[in-house]
């Protein structure tokens, strides 16, 4: 079995996050002493997970610039650039899976902040599913969540309890073949999770350690103190 790759999503503009996105790409927004993206990287390397695919529009050769092909993070990096606006979330998976091979690979936001050990997620055998989803409690900016867990599988919260629906962390393992069949172009990813969640096909764990979604300079500021402390 070849080594499992992963795919780090900084495609985004981060419009809530300007004027400070408006000349630095939300990725390479510094916590603490290092980008954003600098902590996946290095949780990934840590977790024998070292082969990376970036995909990047707004501001993309900064990524680039800073992260190089990722060898200094004991990593290697290759990037799918994407057109100005960017392909939205599946699209952007659609163009890269020429990169990330035929096996399941391990998917997360460039937006997040979290201590969660990757190494778990890439022991985990998808076994029939075409994706496994990381849910943390929703945050308070997020209180009606996004799917509801139950007996380790995940449904679309719409159709289900939304009073015990979760947050969504940004965190996978997906199967190309929840792919299969798809044109490129922009495409969102929730609709295909919903569509394999309504043929029980997508799986899920709780997380309750660290997890934020750095979205507004207001969450960033927050994030910055308290890890200051």
């Amino acid at each position: 079995m070849s080594k499992i790759k992963a795919m780090i999503l900084a495609a985004g503009r981060g419009e809530r996050m300007r004027p400070l996105t408006d000349t630095l790409p939300k990725p390479l927004v510094k916590v603490g002493d290092k980008p954003l993206i600098v902590y996946h990287i290095e949780r990934l390397v840590a977790a024998g997970i070292s082969d990376i695919v970036i995909n990047h529009a707004h501001l993309g050769e900064q990524i680039e610039a800073a992260l190089g092909n990722g060898s200094a993070l004991s990593a290697n990096i290759v990037y799918s650039p994407e057109p100005s606006g960017g392909l939205e979330t599946a699209g952007g998976i659609i163009q890269a899976l020429p990169l990330l091979g035929e096996q399941a690979f391990l998917l997360v936001n460039g937006d997040v902040w979290t201590d969660y050990d990757f190494s778990q997620l890439a022991k985990y055998q998808l076994q029939g599913f075409l994706a496994h989803l990381v849910m943390v409690k929703n945050p308070p900016q997020k209180t009606q969540g996004d799917f509801v867990l139950s007996d380790n599988i995940l449904s679309d919260a719409v159709h289900a309890n939304t009073q015990k629906a979760l947050t969504f962390a940004g965190i996978s393992m997906l199967s190309p073949q929840l792919f299969t069949g798809l044109e490129g172009g922009r495409r969102a990813l929730a609709p295909l999770f919903r569509e394999a969640m309504s043929q029980s096909l997508v799986s899920g764990e709780f997380y309750a350690g660290d997890w934020e979604d750095v979205g507004t300079i207001e969450r960033l500021e927050a994030l910055r103190q308290r890890l200051e402390q």
